[in-house]
């Protein structure tokens, strides 16, 4: 019988299907969730997408920090008289049922008066009434529907800023100028001879003069100020031939209507400051609800339960933990602090911070660091070290962390705007030299009209608009950049470097093999129900791979924190764990995730839990092998080293158990001789991701999870990373095809600059005409080459 599917959800239920209303469902998360969209007038949201939900995850305590007032002051962003504003972060929305349901959650909650959701950046902001309604009953009430919010020490320290729109109201300026001042110039254009034209030619020009002023001094400052540093450090950047222009078109476009010479170039002054200002706008919309710039204080919890000196708890904030203090730690939370174990058995998964997947089993009197998951029961430590002085924080203070990316990396349009500069200049100042000796009266207009027409528009648009739209297209793709200079920088990488466990491997899914007795379908039923009662991984990936639909009613279940369990069934009994557990003596030399099984205290064999390595990923490895150099970098055991130099081509440098700093060391040591792309996905990758010259995290979810990068890629796109590469060149070759197009009508006006003939029709023709026929050109060919990652997707 097939396998049905969650009416809400839409994952598959499996055998431990619940079954409501004449409906599947996978868990009674899912069931409950229904019920209470059901019973509220929210069935419509099934209607809108079906089986569009979330199953709702346990949060039982995990929120009782927001009984602190202090904590829920710095959280919202209103609070008086009653009414209570809040902004909160979702991951799970993903469809128009999540924004539907999130927008009517006043059906559920009457204090609730307005929810609004902000569909791109995944954030719901709400207002309600605190009489009798809480920030914390509305977290669980929000949990308790699948849509759990993203609450971290990273939003607790955020403060307010306002939003920087100055780009935005100078693109408008600019665009109101631009086309007044093209409707005024109109009868200048085709030399209209019309009585009231004639009458009015001069009112017209200081008009287009009077539109001017606000582009020049307000929407092109930007221009002159870093035309300004760059000069100043002795650096010649492509503001600086674009400044000079801009000044040239208005100083002689005003001298021409003061002394009554012409129109001037206003038209073309105001285009070519609105067409850079879009250019700019367009390299700046990137995806604004990604964070790139993560540190740890993403991922720890903004509280912790600290026992008093009488054993009561209470929720404090974690800085203001002291050395000496007693927390708890609850199952699944992440150590925010290095500490000494108390009570209780730790199981501590560490990928975390070392990439290392197997849980380390710590008893009382362990020391334990911080960034560590505890995955077992709960534990009483003793604060070793303040947050401030942990050991995840330190390796966080690394330099690497603090070093401005944009200016370790050169960009194209730098590179060949500092020689078209220097050749602009050279050329201006030779035809003025030339026209001084020949007929002095024509040097200052030559001067000036060749610093009009060379202006290099079209060469800053170019790399703005291809790479801008390549950003566009990779994110169509779920390849997340943090800027328009992390696609020139992959263009030139000649090393890739990955991370093995979450990087090549996927924890969706494992590969379990059994080694031993075969058991009985007895000895599998009552293994099958013990794991039933279990949470723990690994139980619940054994759980769903035994083919066992017998299950029965224990007479007795034991969990053992660290160890394992057992469960009996009348005179039956059943282990499952560490071999010590079932009594076996542990081998050293297995380097394998492995549990053992014992049935009636007879040991009956192992299952052994292997890697699932990403569907395609000898493939990437075959097609980046041809022209990068590959390597492995990996805080893991190598155990899977056979298994990769299958998949990997020959002499292969792979390293294991490596911990951050070496991660770092080494990528820094490989810069010497490369250009480095680093593929990661964990905390412990963070330091190596910073310091290679491209730092990609693969993330299962992009929304929750990623260290600090240049970009985020999809797991699931994981196959596409060479031909992401592969459009990263061809970007950079369509920017080198835009700047030759861009020299032609250069050369041309050039022409006419140099030998005096440039009239104004030629420039108000020539320069809008260049950066028009760019934009087109590179949206043009950078679609063409979209089309390509599309095909290969389907």
């Amino acid at each position: 019988m097939a396998n049905t599917t969650c009416y809400h959800c839409g994952d598959e239920c499996g055998n431990g299907a619940v079954h409501y209303d004449d409906k599947d469902f996978c868990c009674n998360g899912c069931k409950t969730v229904y019920e209470i969209f059901t019973s509220n007038g929210l069935s419509a949201y099934y209607e809108i997408e079906a089986k569009a939900g979330t199953t709702p995850n346990e949060i039982t305590k995990k929120y009782d920090f927001l009984d602190n007032q202090e904590i829920v002051e710095q959280l919202v962003e209103f609070n008086e008289e009653g009414i209570q504003v809040v902004n909160l972060s979702i991951p799970t929305i993903h469809c128009s049922s999540c924004i539907w349901v999130l927008e009517n959650l006043n059906r559920l909650h009457r204090a609730i008066t307005v929810s609004q959701v902000d569909f791109p950046k995944k954030t719901i902001r709400v207002t309600y009434k605190t009489d009798e309604f809480s920030l914390k009953t509305l977290v669980l009430l929000l949990g308790s529907i699948g849509y759990e919010p993203y609450i971290s020490l990273e939003e607790y320290n955020k403060k307010s800023h306002r939003v920087d729109r100055s780009l935005i109201y100078k693109l408008g300026v600019a665009g109101f100028a631009f086309g007044n001042v093209m409707l005024l110039s109109f009868p200048e254009y085709f030399e209209v001879e019309e009585f009231w034209l004639d009458q009015y030619k001069p009112v017209f020009r200081w008009l287009m003069f009077a539109f001017s002023l606000p582009v020049v001094f307000y929407a092109g400052r930007d221009y002159f100020t870093a035309a300004y540093k760059g000069l100043r450090t002795k650096l010649l950047n492509i503001d600086v031939p674009i400044a000079l222009g801009i000044l040239a078109l208005f100083i002689r476009s005003t001298v021409d209507i003061i002394f009554n010479l012409g129109s001037g170039f206003f038209d073309s002054l105001t285009g070519l400051v609105f067409f850079l200002l879009l250019g700019k706008f367009f390299q700046q919309k990137t995806y604004a609800y990604l964070s790139f710039e993560r540190d740890y204080k993403s991922y720890f919890p903004m509280a912790v339960t600290r026992l008093k000196q009488d054993g009561e708890e209470e929720n404090v904030q974690v800085y203001k933990v002291d050395v000496g203090d007693r927390i708890l730690v609850r199952s699944h939370e992440i150590i925010p602090v290095d500490c000494v174990l108390i009570k209780g058995t730790a199981e501590i998964d560490y990928s975390f911070v070392t990439g290392e997947s197997d849980a380390v089993h710590k008893q009382s009197g362990d020391k334990l660091f911080a960034g560590g998951r505890q995955m077992g029961g709960i534990l009483e430590v003793e604060v070793l070290k303040s947050v401030s002085q942990s050991y995840l924080t330190q390796l966080w203070g690394n330099s690497v962390f603090s070093k401005d990316r944009a200016s370790q990396f050169q960009t194209l349009t730098d590179s060949i705007g500092k020689r078209f500069t220097a050749a602009v200049l050279t050329i201006a100042l030779l035809a003025t030299v030339f026209w001084l000796v020949y007929r002095p009266g024509m040097a200052l207009n030559v001067f000036t009209s060749v610093l009009i027409i060379a202006c290099p528009c079209a060469i800053a648009l170019a790399a703005p608009f291809t790479l801008g739209n390549m950003l566009r297209i990779f994110g169509r793709h779920k390849f997340y950049l943090k800027n328009t200079s992390v696609i020139e920088r992959l263009a030139k990488i000649d090393m890739a470097i990955f991370d093995k466990t979450g990087t090549l491997t996927t924890n969706k899914k494992d590969t379990i093999l059994y080694e031993g007795v075969e058991l009985t379908k007895e000895e599998t039923a009552l293994l099958k129900t013990t794991l039933r009662a279990s949470n723990h991984p690994l139980s619940r990936s054994l759980y769903d791979i035994l083919k066992s639909n017998a299950i029965m009613t224990l007479d007795e279940f034991q969990e053992h924190t660290g160890k394992g369990l057992e469960g009996r069934a009348k005179e039956h009994s059943i282990k499952v764990g560490s071999a010590t557990y079932v009594g076996k003596e542990p081998s050293t030399h297995l380097a394998d995730t492995s549990v053992y099984v014992s049935s009636d205290e007879d040991i009956k064999g192992r299952f052994v839990f292997k890697n699932t390595y990403r569907e395609g990923i000898d493939k990437v490895f075959e097609t980046l092998g041809g022209h990068l150099e590959l390597g492995i970098l990996s805080g893991d055991n190598d155990g899977e080293r056979h298994q990769l130099q299958k998949l990997l081509p020959p002499k292969t440098q792979m390293l294991f158990n490596q911990k951050p700093e070496d991660k770092l060391e080494y990528i820094k040591g490989l810069q010497e001789r490369h250009n480095v792309l680093m593929v990661g996905d964990g905390l412990n990758d963070a330091g190596a991701l910073a310091q290679s010259n491209v730092g990609i995290a693969i993330s299962e979810n992009i929304n929750v999870f990623s260290p600090a990068c240049d970009g985020i890629l999809d797991a699931s796109r994981m196959s596409l990373l060479p031909k992401f590469i592969n459009l990263s060149q061809s970007s950079i070759r369509v920017i080198k095809m835009s700047f030759l197009l861009s020299l032609c009508y250069n050369v041309v006006g050039l022409y006419f600059a140099v030998t005096g003939q440039l009239q104004p029709v030629i420039a108000a023709i020539l320069m809008p005409l260049s950066s028009i026929s760019i934009v087109v050109f590179t949206t043009l060919a950078t679609n063409f080459l979209g089309k390509g990652l599309k095909n290969l997707e389907s």
